[in-house]
């Protein structure tokens, strides 16, 4: 990773404040963290100052770290670890980011970057002779469908060729920036295929298509509801799920597990895998508290706890009988000799 330092003392401005507008969406970003947790605000409060002056001033570092106190240290290991605060003088008019990651090499960054060099400056990190264009190589701003792009402050410029960028350059130089065409320079829509929508090509097509389903399902339906008997109306309504549904086992059962009385020690059931905080407050109503109740019951017991709890044959595919074998045996550590893990 590079190092990066602040700029040199001589173009370090003396003191910083947010305007007006800057400390109110300051104050509400503070205000999203609970109390005492208020450093947590630092990048976005360091983001306005950047909005704010278009690069981010040691007085800028220092203001913040006083509003959220916290050690200058601190905010300035912020600063000048993530790259996206610039330490130095950027373009008043226009910060040209270009996308060097491979998707947008192989598409022609390179070109791109030549362009910023004979029409900014060769290097980066500096501005032209009027302080109103500055440039940089960066990692991926995302659209690697769209390269080779540009990013320019917050809005990105894809589908670039070296004439489009220089075109665009010379209208921010312009001040008419707020007129460039955000987004694909190109015909295409956002990130669509270059060739044009492969798809859902027709919109009125589609809702034709659906209305006519819709139509043929409510005709269907009105030709059903009259064929049917006019008593059986009244149950068509009726739910099935809970008529399907099987009853859950009498708690007079007689393969009813039988329950004790809570002892001092209770197992932890929920070791046993496919036994949660739920499942195991219902077991200690039915009365089992230990792991070597669980660990004697019959099929016929089984079934009967399957059926109360719903599960549907889950104790015997998580075979909970020998789990509990196992944990009342030797707890954790005969169960991780049995099972080769650790229970969960």
């Amino acid at each position: 990773m590079s190092v990066r330092r602040l700029a040199e003392a001589s173009v370090q401005p003396a003191s910083f404040a947010f305007n007006k507008a800057m400390t109110a969406q300051a104050k509400t970003w503070i205000n999203k963290y609970p109390k005492g947790r208020e450093q947590s605000a630092v990048i976005p409060l360091l983001m306005l100052a950047q909005e704010q002056d278009g690069w981010v001033t040691k007085a800028a570092i220092e203001h913040v770290a006083d509003m959220l106190g916290m050690p200058y240290i601190r905010a300035l290991e912020v600063a000048t670890f993530y790259t996206q605060f610039q330490l130095k003088p950027v373009g008043t008019r226009a910060h040209i980011q270009v996308c060097g990651t491979t998707p947008c090499m192989l598409r022609g960054s390179e070109e791109l970057m030549d362009v910023c060099r004979s029409k900014i400056h060769h290097d980066q990190f500096h501005t032209n002779e009027a302080g109103t264009l500055s440039w940089e190589e960066v990692e991926c701003l995302g659209a690697c469908v769209n390269a080779p792009m540009v990013m320019i402050f917050k809005d990105t410029y894809e589908d670039l060729t070296p004439e489009r960028l220089a075109e665009i350059i010379d209208q921010f130089e312009a001040g008419k920036g707020d007129q460039v065409k955000t987004g694909p320079q190109t015909g295409r829509v956002f990130s669509a295929p270059l060739t044009g929508f492969t798809s859902l090509t027709d919109e009125k097509g589609v809702l034709k298509s659906t209305r006519e389903k819709e139509a043929k399902a409510t005709s269907k339906a009105a030709k059903a509801a009259a064929a049917a008997p006019a008593a059986a109306a009244p149950n068509v309504a009726a739910a099935p799920d809970k008529a399907d549904a099987p009853a859950k086992p009498s708690l007079d059962d007689k393969n009813r597990p039988a329950g004790i009385a809570k002892p001092a020690a209770v197992d932890d059931l929920k070791l046993i895998s496919g036994v949660g905080p739920k499942i195991e407050g219902t077991l200690h109503e039915l009365g089992i508290f230990t792991f070597a109740q669980v660990a004697s019951w019959k099929k016929a017991e089984r079934e009967w706890v399957d059926g109360y709890l719903s599960f549907h044959g889950r104790i015997e595919r998580d075979d909970w009988v020998k789990q509990a074998k196992a944990l009342a045996k030797g707890g954790e550590a005969e169960y991780i000799r049995v099972f080769g893990k650790k229970p969960v």
